[in-house]
């Protein structure tokens, strides 16, 4: 069952996200970036990690400064100079990170007795200070359920007010999160908050997200357009339109801006997406076959979530795949008049046209420019 509390999103585009190869972010551009979360309704942005980037530390500052609506968070490790960074900038919030799966402590050659302690120690330091800590297993959903319980106990008890289960390697499926997620909500009680934070390894980032909803997740968190290390992390806007669309559940996220914000990001980032993409992808409500545009006047028979809701413009284009309903309904919106005589001409001649321009490589889209005159051409033929 799905609940019926709104789920709220927890950003960290501009730290795990920037962790995508070769992606750098530049102060200012991290302060425009935050801008377009708060556009999009993000409640909470995860401004960096300051201790390990003195930009990032910059970058906070500068965002501290500009009248940022969603709060800012920070990122730390379980290290004392981490939470004194913290406490400098004045960040009244953030995750503390450490490894908790025994392939995580052998890596960093660490024992049980030794993160429990650092746990203890980062927690209650940053608490005295007066910072909001969620805590943050690194590799979770790979480490002992007993030992587990006892990291978040220990996280809990050192004043950590809320908990993330986390899937470092995007190699949970959803059934396993939705179990986990509620074997933690039952751990921790229900007035504390989790959150769930999943990467995309095997495509399973949203159907990860979805499942910890449903396991009790109130928190979900993310990037813009899914960007970050490897396969990237689980996409904040693509998983409130599934739940908004399909479960009907709430979400504190404005899918409005979605497209516009992953633009920005992209651009900013410097990264191009899939045309095919879900929600942001440009050819979402694009239309080329004749087959689909037969159906264009009724928008729910082809489209499997309104246009509006995403502020998208639905289209009609024109290739090898297109129909005769595609080209009255072309000349519909260019003002065209075409006689029925001269339609199969204008079809063969649009087909033609797109057929040669992939054929050398180029897209193989008639533009509406090449249309009108394809048209002229026919009528003067």
């Amino acid at each position: 069952m799905y609940p019926k509390t709104p789920v709220r999103f927890y950003d960290t585009t501009l730290r795990d996200g920037e962790q995508t190869v070769g992606v750098v972010l530049s102060p200012q551009q991290k302060v425009d970036i935050a801008h377009q979360l708060d556009a999009l309704g993000v409640s909470r942005i995860e401004a960096g990690f300051p201790r390990v980037s003195a930009e990032d530390a910059q970058a906070i500052q500068m965002m501290q400064k500009a009248g940022i609506k969603g709060e800012l968070w920070g990122f730390s490790r379980a290290v004392k100079a981490d939470i004194e960074e913290l406490v400098r900038l004045n960040l009244r919030y953030s995750v503390i990170e450490a490894p908790v799966s025994e392939i995580k402590l052998k890596a960093y050659g660490m024992g049980r007795e030794e993160v429990l302690k650092r746990i203890r120690d980062a927690i209650s330091t940053a608490a005295a200070a007066g910072t909001t800590v969620a805590f943050f297993p690194v590799d979770s959903t790979r480490a002992d359920l007993d030992f587990l319980k006892t990291v978040y106990q220990t996280a809990l008890d050192a004043g950590a007010k809320e908990v993330v289960l986390v899937d470092t390697i995007g190699a949970c499926g959803p059934e396993a999160v939705e179990y986990l997620t509620r074997q933690v909500v039952e751990w921790v009680g229900s007035d504390v908050p989790v959150h769930f934070h999943g990467h995309n390894d095997f495509g399973l980032a949203t159907a990860c997200a979805l499942a910890a909803v449903r396991g009790g997740a109130t928190w979900i968190q993310g990037t813009i357009n899914g960007m970050g290390e490897r396969a990237g992390n689980a996409d904040i806007s693509e998983i409130a339109l599934a739940l908004h669309c399909l479960y009907d559940v709430p979400v504190e996220l404005n899918l409005e801006k979605a497209r516009e914000v992953s633009k920005a990001v992209s651009e900013a980032a410097g990264y191009s997406l899939d045309a095919w993409r879900p929600l942001v992808g440009q050819n979402l409500f694009m239309r080329e076959s004749g087959a689909v545009a037969s159906q264009f006047h009724i928008p729910e028979a082809i489209e499997p979530y309104s246009s509006e809701i995403v502020r998208a413009e639905r289209r009609i284009v024109l290739g090898k795949k297109s129909g005769l309903d595609s080209i009255d309904l072309k000349c519909r919106e260019l003002g065209i008049t075409l006689s029925a005589e001269h339609r199969t001409a204008v079809l063969v001649a649009v087909k033609q046209s797109a057929v040669r321009q992939a054929a050398s490589g180029k897209p193989g889209l008639v533009s509406d420019e090449q249309f009108r005159r394809i048209v002229t051409e026919t009528r003067s033929g």
